[in-house]
Formats: structure tokens, sequence, C-alpha cells
């Protein structure tokens, strides 16, 4: 059994906060189009790994087996369609209703796992997702009250919820995708597919791309080097010291950090029905994670 290192700690608390942060940087950015902020994330992204990416002689995509490539490109459409969504939600529901709900992940998994991968649903998971989803409920009844600060509420969780559905998926690809490959190996090809994935999406809709103001483009490069490649980096290194249920439920951390900052810099604080709905979303999701708890360990 491997010691964890004390490195890993910190490497993890700050893929949390970075984490945290990524649905204010969108909220700063604005009117500016969700569909323009997230191609500009994928392609600022993709500059900065391209060097470390021509050095690494593992990064072929040609290299892969057939099945291998398809599911990197396919991760990479779910995951850029993630973010397009994600954003979306953020602009037009409040930050903490969008994270709640994108944080449902592990709800989601348990139930694409029961429809693709034929796992069976415990009753301890049933009563996890009939929590979840009374939350989900409370939640969106709450962001259309008339004290609710949401734009247009009943869409922004819709796209909370869809941007969620995606990363599960992503999740469930990358569950099944060769393990073999170094961290960069397979995020470089796959963060490509993400980033054409958006960019042939802002091209078909006609969303500009240029002519933007400077902070634009640096609240872009932020989420590019933070939440995009270190924040998941993080994750993708503490993985090896923690399991997956583990990480799991610190992600949960997101909406809480994100919720207060949103509270601190905008003012913005769900109603006292949305608060219930939440709490019970994020109860919800710790009951479908605790068994995996019980087997948190240093691996080797």
């Amino acid at each position: 059994m491997q010691k964890t290192p004390a490195i890993a700690y910190w490497i993890l608390l700050f893929g949390l906060i970075s984490f945290s942060i990524s649905p204010i940087l969108v909220r700063l950015a604005g009117d500016t189009p969700a569909l323009s902020l997230a191609a500009l994330r994928n392609v600022m992204a993709i500059l900065i790994l391209t060097p470390f990416a021509l050095r690494d002689p593992q990064v072929t995509f040609v290299g892969l087996a057939r099945q291998d490539q398809i599911r990197t490109v396919a991760a990479g459409v779910m995951l850029g369609l993630h973010f397009y969504l994600f954003f979306e939600a953020i602009q037009r529901t409040t930050v903490a209703s969008a994270t709640v709900f994108v944080s449902i992940t592990p709800i989601f998994l348990a139930i694409l796992g029961y429809v693709f991968l034929k796992e069976r649903l415990t009753l301890r998971v049933l009563i996890a997702i009939g929590i979840a989803v009374a939350g989900g409920l409370l939640i969106a009844y709450g962001d259309t009250g008339k004290d609710s600060q949401a734009v247009d509420p009943i869409w922004g969780n819709l796209f909370a919820l869809g941007a969620c559905l995606f990363v599960s998926i992503y999740l469930i690809i990358g569950r099944m995708s060769r393990q073999k490959l170094s961290w960069l190996a397979y995020v470089y090809p796959m963060y490509v597919s993400s980033a054409i994935t958006v960019l042939f999406l802002a091209v078909v809709t006609g969303t500009p791309l240029f002519g933007f103001s400077m902070k634009v483009y640096l609240l872009c490069a932020v989420m590019a080097i933070g939440p995009h490649i270190l924040g998941h980096g993080s994750f993708n290194y503490a993985v090896k010291y923690f399991t997956a249920t583990f990480l799991g439920l610190l992600s949960l951390t997101e909406p809480i950090g994100a919720t207060a900052l949103a509270f601190v810099l905008f003012d913005e604080l769900p109603g006292t029905l949305s608060l219930v709905g939440m709490a019970c979303t994020l109860i919800g999701v710790c009951i479908a994670l605790y068994p995996g708890l019980r087997k948190v360990k240093a691996v080797a």
C-alpha cells in the first residue's frame, strides 16, 4: 500500500477550489454567449496543452485502436456539450441551482449503468434517486417564485440537468476506455474532440468568437488554465491515492463554494425552498455514494 503524500491533499484542494470558481468566471463574463465562452475555453486549453502533447510520444490518436478512437471522440463530444449546457445554465438560473443539478452525476451514473450496463439498482440507490428527485423538484419550484433571482429558471435548470447527463455519459465512456495511456495521452485527443464539437456548434449557429472585450478573453484563459486543465488534472492525480467515490463526495463542495462566492460577489442567495431542495439533493447523492466511502484508502 502506497502512503498518500502530503502534496496530494494540497493538489486535491486546489482542484476543488478551481471547480468552485468556474461558474463565477462564467457569470463575470456577463452576457457573452455561452457557446462563445465554451468554444474559447476549449480552444485555449488545447493551445496551452499542445506544446506538451508534441513532446509526449504516447499522444497519438492514430496509434489508438479503432474502438478507443471512437470512445475518445465520443467522450470529447459529450464533454463539449456538457460545457455548453452548463454555461447556458449559469447564465439563466442561479449559480447554486446550476451547480447542484450538475453535481448529481452519481445519480445519473446509477441510472445509466442500469440502462446500458445492466447494473442492478439496489434499494439504497432507489431511495437516493427518490430523495434527489424530490430535492430537484423543490429547487425548480423555488426558483420560479417571486423572490427568485434567476432570469430563466425553468430552462436554466433543464440546461443544468442536460449538462449533468452529458458529463455522466462522458464518465461512462471513460470507464470503458483504455487505462494504459498517460493522462495527457488520453485527455489531449479527447479535449481536441471537445473543442471541435463546440467550434462546430458555434459556426453552425453563427455564434461569434471574436470582437469581445479583453476581459472576456482573460476570463476564458483563466477557465482554460484553472478548471479545465489544472482542475481536472488535480483529480486525475488524486485518483491514484483516493477512491473515485471519495472524490465524488468531495466534488459536492463545488455547489457550496460556488454558492458562497455568488453570494459575496453578486449578492445572489437562493430562497428557503430552493435551499431545502439543494440539501435534499446533496443528501441523496451522499446516500448513493456512501458504501464506497467505507473503502477509502491509498492505493499503489
